[in-house]
């Protein structure tokens, strides 16, 4: 009996380190290739990104307020240029309750009964029935900020886009004449304004004499499909007449004739001479006082008189004109004058007279003085 125990025992012992063994084998058996990869979570973490600022970025922001009415009530945002057949009606919106507009001047100056500019309570309304090729231009609006006194457009809320009315057979925008004058001043940029209805269309530019293309290179000379050629830097031996030729299949048609002419007075506040008939009077006498500008043709002038019997209401003649001159091939000149005359001569007319003549650049002041004899 005694035999059969242990031989029990010693069976269970061995069966106990089989076990263990197997156990060990186990936990110690090479890892397949991989096996250490972290299964990733099932829930998923949005990585945080930080938004640098940029620096260069400092103005203030411009919110577009425009969005265009199309058919069936719906809206979108107008590109910055449309192209739309003549003949089609536009609309556009803008958000506010006080909205001023700009549009081409052909629609401003023969007030014409197509375009209505209404206020709503929310918006601005434009609306242009049946368009034409003479539209095409800048449609812009701005939101009004306004007190008690004055409004004025606020730069930060305004909306714009140009609208290409395409005329096969009008491929150039409409004139209201055949020939315009276009002044190259030495110092800031001069414009050739023949546009286009199509913006695709390929515009060239020449010279009416010696009948040559000028060539658009992009830097002295380039084309805006918005505005025409410019003229980067103009010269005195660009002067003379040019055209502009479109092409956009079919056959090319002509532009009017723009009349090159250069400015040789420099931009700035008017050059002025200021000359008496006569510095000495005798009472009775009769005299007169010339303030003479010499300026660029397209800028005009305002005169001012200060003279000694002002105060008293003393009758004078003021007179006010301006003639272009030529001085040379292509130079032209704007003189601008304004004569004030003193007839019967009296004590009171005595002392300064002031001559005040502005422009948009600026004022000169020249004074020079009459006496009695």
């Amino acid at each position: 009996m005694k035999f059969w125990v242990i031989f029990i025992l010693i069976l269970v012992h061995e069966a106990l380190q089989n076990v263990h063994g197997q156990a060990s084998a186990k936990a110690k058996r090479p890892k397949e290739p991989a096996e250490n990869k972290i299964k990733p979570a099932s829930k998923k973490i949005k990585p945080k990104i930080t938004k640098l600022k940029d620096s260069t970025d400092s103005g203030p922001k411009t919110q577009s307020i425009m969005i265009q009415v199309m058919d069936k009530g719906r809206f979108q945002k107008p590109a910055a240029m449309l192209s739309m057949t003549a003949g089609q009606n536009m609309e556009l919106r803008c958000k506010g309750d006080k909205i001023t507009w700009s549009y081409p001047t052909y629609l401003d100056t023969f007030k014409d009964s197509r375009l209505s500019i209404k206020q709503q309570d929310r918006y601005g309304q434009l609306i242009l029935l049946n368009s034409s090729a003479a539209d095409t231009g800048e449609f812009r609006c701005w939101a009004q900020v306004c007190d008690s006194y004055s409004c004025k457009k606020d730069e930060s809320k305004q909306g714009s886009t140009y609208v290409f009315f395409t005329d096969k057979g009008e491929l150039f925008v409409p004139s209201s004449s055949y020939f315009e004058i276009v002044y190259l001043n030495p110092d800031k940029p001069a414009i050739i304004p023949c546009r286009v209805t199509i913006p695709s269309a390929k515009v060239t530019l020449h010279r009416e004499f010696p009948a040559e293309e000028i060539k658009a290179d992009g830097t002295d000379v380039k084309y805006d499909v918005m505005k025409g050629f410019v003229y980067q830097h103009p010269r005195a031996n660009q002067s003379g007449v040019v055209y502009c030729r479109a092409e956009s299949r079919g056959a090319p048609q002509i532009s009017i004739k723009y009349q090159l002419l250069y400015v040789e007075v420099p931009s700035g506040p008017p050059s002025a001479t200021l000359t008496a008939s006569s510095n000495k009077v005798r009472s009775g006498g009769d005299f007169s006082i010339f303030c003479t500008v010499l300026g660029e043709p397209d800028v005009e002038v305002e005169f001012t008189w200060i003279y000694p019997g002002q105060e008293y209401q003393r009758p004078v003649a003021i007179k006010d004109s301006w003639r272009l001159v030529n001085r040379g091939i292509g130079h032209t000149t704007r003189i601008s004058k304004s004569i004030i005359s003193v007839e019967d001569f009296e004590t009171i007319d005595a002392g300064n007279y002031i001559c005040k003549a502005q422009n948009l650049r600026g004022q000169t002041t020249l004074i020079t003085r009459v006496d009695r004899f």
